[in-house]
């Protein structure tokens, strides 16, 4: 069934949760929440893959309304995710979903009070929303039971595993009863994370939309920049010069090169700011909240964090640096290419330094698309490179 016939009302949902997606003002569900929310619904472990900004989470908070029973006042679905800011968005997209609803959730990260989590924990909360180490934390503290737990979700479990999650995730699940769902989320695939759904969940049926809209030229525009490491600066603000980006989303693969650029941008350019990992959680959910309302414009970040950050206004991605794994270049441009308020396309530019050309070349392979090369106007981004010398070649 092609996604474009088919509705909300087609998926099983009850007419309670119909009335809060409605109020959303969602029209149509998206392809994931078209194929993932059906099998979700009738009890089967899940593997849905599909593209940053897709829609996956309400794919999975809509069969958690559904079979979460809220006349019982403990923890029956679980979501892990692997950043603080994830979690915090997935409680509060689920908040609105579940307007109707009388589900009490507790959103449960590190870098807060541990005490108002515990509190809600106490008053009844049936969906608990987290990163691994609080969790087990809240766990070891005998606050958080999970022997009753119905639905454990793994949002993003591909960047989980990537930042060194496993063990913990293993224990989590190890102490979650046999016989519950297991949903799993990923924007990709790879082996580590196929083998803890081998492990983990029972005959999982299998959804992959990641194909669809990840190189459609009505989502988004990829190019690159063939650039020299000590023009990348320049070429940066050639770029946004030329291209004067609604909001720009700027990714470096380390801390300190988003810092770096930060402070070269220092006294140039107002309404920017960086985030990382270092930042304490009070720093970075200042700086999302300004980014995402639209007083930030530009915003440098490594990618973990990048993975927090899902924005409607993002007009473009600037990748600094080349990301360490095409997959990383998935997730790094799924950041842009859903404006809510225009009608543009989104831009997605790679600076690609000489030594860099094997790593574009696995890029385009991954997305199956030939980037273009970005034009630059009246400015030069590399140096010509001289003629190799022959032996003949007079001294």
């Amino acid at each position: 069934m092609e996604n474009q016939t088919v509705r909300f009302e087609d998926l099983g949902l009850s007419e309670t949760t119909l009335a809060a997606v409605k109020k959303m003002g969602f029209e149509a569900p998206s392809p994931i929440q078209a194929a993932f929310v059906p099998l979700a619904l009738s009890g089967k472990d899940v593997i849905g893959q599909a593209r940053t900004g897709s829609g996956k989470t309400a794919a999975f908070v809509l069969p958690i309304l559904e079979r979460v029973d809220a006349e019982k006042g403990y923890p029956q679905a679980l979501v892990l995710t692997p950043t603080r800011e994830l979690s915090q968005q997935i409680a509060e997209e689920a908040s609105r979903l579940s307007l109707k609803h009388p589900l009490r959730s507790v959103c449960c990260v590190g870098g807060r009070n541990i005490r108002p989590q515990i509190t809600d924990l106490k008053k009844g909360a049936q969906l608990v929303i987290g990163t691994p180490g609080r969790v087990i934390d809240l766990m070891q503290r005998g606050e958080f039971d999970t022997s009753r737990l119905k639905m454990v979700v793994l949002d993003e479990a591909d960047r989980m595993l990537d930042i060194g999650f496993r063990p913990d995730i293993e224990r989590i699940l190890r102490k979650c009863p046999t016989e519950r769902q297991t949903l799993l989320l990923s924007a990709t695939l790879p082996a580590p994370v196929a083998r803890l759904a081998q492990k983990y969940m029972n005959d999982p049926e299998r959804v992959d939309v990641s194909h669809i809209g990840a190189n459609s030229q009505n989502s988004i525009t990829q190019f690159y920049v063939p650039v020299d490491q000590d023009r990348k600066f320049r070429t940066l603000i050639r770029v946004l010069s030329q291209e004067k980006p609604q909001q720009v989303l700027v990714f470096t693969r380390t801390k300190r090169g988003a810092e770096e650029v930060y402070r070269k941008f220092s006294g140039r350019l107002p309404r920017i700011g960086f985030i990382h990992g270092d930042l304490s959680q009070n720093l970075r959910e200042g700086v999302l909240s300004r980014f995402r309302d639209g007083r930030l414009r530009l915003l440098i970040a490594t990618d973990v964090m990048g993975r927090g950050i899902d924005i409607s206004g993002i007009s473009h991605i600037v990748n600094y640096d080349v990301p360490m794994d095409c997959d990383d270049y998935v997730h790094r441009i799924g950041r842009t290419g859903r404006l809510s308020s225009t009608e543009k396309i989104g831009s997605a530019i790679t600076f690609v330094t000489r030594e860099e050309g094997d790593q574009l070349t696995n890029i385009e392979i991954r997305v199956n698309k030939e980037l273009a090369r970005y034009e630059i106007r009246d400015f030069e981004t590399q140096r010509p490179r001289r003629p190799a010398r022959h032996v003949n070649d007079p001294a």
